[in-house]
Formats: C-alpha cells, structure tokens, sequence
C-alpha cells in the first residue's frame, strides 16, 4: 500500500514546516503527530481548529495518521454556521491549538490541545514514536464544508486516494520536487491553503514556508531566502502587482521564483501583464474545487500553449467535457459555445457527508456537475467564464460570461474593482449590470466611457447596460467577491 507521506517515515532533519520563527522537521513532525494520532479514536471524527500555525498541520497530519476523518474549522465562521458544521459532522473531540478561545458551539465538544511547547512536541532525537498503520486509501482523509451559497454548507468527503492522486498529477504539471520551498498565507480550513498548500509539500518530502498572513514584504523574504514556489488568490496577487511598481526587491523575490500559482478565483487580466511586465514570469493559473480539487493547471515543462487568463488543460487521469444547454457535449474544436465543465478521475469528492439525495444529483452518470461554466481556447485549455449560477447572464438570446466582461473593466485606469451580474429586463430577458469600485470615488468613469470599452473590446451585445458604483465589493476570507451580498436593486 503507498504511503501517504513518505518523508514522514524516513523522519529526516530536512524542515518540513516553518510557521514565522517556529520550525519542525520531518522528524519532529513524525514525532509529534504520532504521538497525538496514538490518542485518537479511529472510528471516530475530530473536528481541527484551523488557526494558520504548525499546531494546526500537527492535529490534520495526526488525523490523517490515525485514520480519523478531520473536520477543519474556519476560525472565522459565524456561530450559526459552527453549530451546522458540528452538528452534521458530529466529531467526538475538537483539536485546537493550547488557549485558543472557542465559540459557544464547539464548548461541548471534549477538546485535545495540541502543545507543541515540549521541545516542538517532545520530538527528542531519542524519543520514542512509531507510525501507525497505513490506512486504506479509499477510507475518508477530510471533511471540508463548503461556502453554503446556495444553502447550509454541504461537508465534503475526500478520500485519501483522491488527495494522493491529485497531489501526483500536480507534480506532474509543476514539475514539483522535495527541493521545492513552497511559500504561501493561505488559510489552513479549505482545499488551498489546506490539501496543496500544506498536504502538497509534505507529500512530496519539501518545505512549507507559512507567512502567517500576507504581506509583500513577507513575499519578498521567504523567496529571497530560497522560495522555489508562491501559491496566492488574485486578491494577494493584485497587491504584488501594485506593490512591484515602487519595489525592486520584490520584483527580483518573484522573477526568481520557479513557479508564481494563483486559485480560488480567476487572476484578472490586468494584473496577469503587470506582473509579467515587471518580473518576466507568468502567473500559472489552475482551476478546481472542494469536491473535485484540481481538474486542470497550465503547466510549466514548456509545452503548454494555454493562453493567458486560462487555466490551463487536464490534470493526469482527469477527464473533461463541456455540455451545452441542451445536454449535447461540447465539440472539442469549438472555441466559441459557454458549456458546463464536467468532471471525472480518481479525484473527485465520495460523497456529500449525510445528503445522499445531494450527491446524487450532482452527478451524471460517473460525471460531476461542476455548475462553472467556461469556453475552450487553443492547446485544449479552458476558459472560466462563472458560476451557472451567478455569472452566465441571458441577454437578448445571447449567453453572456460575466468574467470576461469584469476582465475587460478591469483594464481601465480608473477602476479598482468590479463584479458583472445579471438582472431582469422586459426586453431583453436578463440586462448586463457592472459594479464598479473607482479608484478615486469622487470622479468614477463614466457609464457610457465604460459600456463603450466593453462593446469595443467584445461585442455590442456584452456591454453593461447599468452601471453602478461602491465603495467595496463584499468577499469572503479567500478574497472571492460574493456577488449574492451585493445591493438588491441598486
């Protein structure tokens, strides 16, 4: 049976993990994870309170050792949310950091702090550890929530086989080595921050870097002092972009970097030639999700030709298909019809934890409905044009991709931020509606100079018919505009 982590078992003193001025090697991380797996209940589920430390890999790579499903818990999630998560999950203990102050609805929950004040958790040369067992790789590895757009969060059960495979097939795309220092301040509850920015490393024998949170500076150190790898959502990339104009330290940090990743969300187009422009690198983009992790990534081994502002072409052992309203499938040379992406591979989600109706509505046959909506482009690459639900507009009998659109404004001087909706016209069926951030609130673009940009950019059909203006886009914690909070109307 492989091995989830190998490098655990060959218990090295090469750092695995770095957390601002604390530090655990492999060693140490073995140590110290199976002392902790040793105490936990196989037939059971922990929930981790996934605060951004190494105490947080210390209880998932425990959870992981051990066999025991791990629930990650968003720091941030409001009490109604912790009491859905809890209560559908039902672990039989919480993992947390020692201190850390805990919401009302994981009180109840008996808790095991995961001290690593000992000596970085008694992880003595001459202590004594012993791995666990392998556990069967189709047993369930984690349970992450989704962001409950449509409804309460769905837990999604991702198996040890679909982490393992995923990881191999970026390898594969990153050309991803144990010499590889990954540098990164995501968030530790979710698919990013979580399964590739901190599983990733440590499945491959390297090195995790973790800012803590995000800084330019902080970019700037860690790849100045051997970062081989930035993973970062457009939001982090948007401010290095802005920061490169006025420091060229930075700009070295990153054109000396092997790969510059970015997720979550698709890296505006504007950003992707600023920074190009300052560091000669291209930002590599890639697309998944919670249920499927990564589907597709541009590569890096030069043969990929996928155009900029995609996101690339299928990971090794997954396969894609577009299918168009009328549930015929997209033809692989047409570049022009928006379908919805499909996915199969080893690295999809089991199941929806407790919704069995759910799950079985999300599939088609072996294909999951993903519900984003993208376009082919050249060498196979697809293009991300939204959500189904949020982003394809229906206009005057034309399907409309609000990403594309929001790409467009974006490369006007006088726009910070924007997001394209959809909404009712008599006419039309749907009207294109821009809502624009200025960068200077006291003299934003005018409606018409923005709608003209559009038209000339695209197509007449896919300019905004309204324009609106705020003072911000409400986002969630990975930076991604949550176009359902904004303004009913107006």
């Amino acid at each position: 049976m492989s091995l989830l982590f190998p490098a655990l078992h060959t218990a090295s003193s090469h750092t695995a993990l770095r957390f601002g001025d604390r530090a655990l090697s492999y060693h140490q991380l073995a140590a110290a994870a199976s002392s902790l797996a040793a105490r936990l209940d196989p037939a059971s589920r922990v929930a981790v309170w996934a605060t951004s430390g190494p105490e947080t890999a210390v209880a998932v790579v425990a959870a992981l050792l051990a066999g025991v499903p791990a629930v990650p818990v968003n720091p941030k999630s409001g009490e109604s949310e912790l009491a859905h998560i809890i209560g559908d999950s039902g672990p039989s203990l919480l993992l947390a950091e020692p201190g850390a102050p805990l919401p009302e609805p994981l009180a109840g929950l008996p808790r095991i702090e995961t001290d690593l004040t000992d000596d970085e958790g008694g992880a003595d040369p001459g202590s004594a550890w012993r791995l666990p067992p392998e556990p069967n790789a189709g047993s369930a590895a984690l349970i992450v929530y989704t962001s409950g757009t449509t409804g309460p969060p769905k837990g999604v059960v991702l198996s040890r086989r679909a982490i393992s495979s995923n990881l191999d097939a970026l390898e594969d795309a990153w050309q991803w080595t144990a010499d590889d220092v990954l540098v990164h301040a995501l968030p530790l509850f979710h698919v990013h921050g979580l399964v590739l920015g901190l599983l990733g490393p440590l499945r491959r024998g390297g090195t995790l870097r973790h800012l803590g949170h995000f800084t330019p500076e902080g970019v700037t150190a860690e790849l100045s002092s051997g970062g081989t790898m930035l993973f970062g959502v457009p939001t982090m990339y948007h401010r290095l972009a802005e920061a490169c104009g006025s420091d060229p330290d930075l700009v070295a940090a990153l054109a000396g970097a092997r790969v510059l990743v970015s997720g979550s969300a698709a890296l505006p187009a504007h950003d992707h030639e600023r920074l190009t422009a300052a560091t000669g690198k291209r930002v590599i983009e890639r697309y998944g999700m919670t249920e499927t992790l990564m589907n597709t990534s541009v590569r890096v081994d030069g043969e990929d030709i996928s155009p900029p502002g995609t996101v690339g072409v299928p990971l090794r052992d997954v396969d894609i298909r577009l299918m168009d309203d009328t549930g015929e499938r997209v033809a692989a040379e047409d570049t022009e019809t928006v379908g919805e992406l499909q996915v199969r591979g080893p690295n999809l989600f089991t199941e929806y934890l407790n919704r069995p109706d759910a799950t079985s509505e999300a599939f088609d046959g072996g294909w999951f409905r993903t519900g984003d909506m993208a376009t082919r482009a050249t060498g196979g690459s697809f293009r991300i044009v939204g959500r189904r639900a949020t982003d394809l507009i229906k206009s005057g009998g034309f399907k409309i991709g609000a990403g594309e659109i929001e790409n467009v404004l974006l490369g006007h001087p006088m726009v910070a931020e924007v997001a394209v909706t959809g909404e009712p016209d008599d006419d039309l069926g749907e009207r294109v509606v821009a809502w624009i951030v200025p960068v200077h609130p006291q003299s934003p673009p005018a409606e018409r100079e923005l709608a003209d940009m559009v038209a000339g950019q695209l197509a007449p059909h896919k300019r905004p018919r309204v324009v609106r203006y705020l003072d911000a886009l409400p986002r969630n914690d990975m930076g991604k505009i949550l176009k359902r909070d904004l303004p009913e109307g107006g």
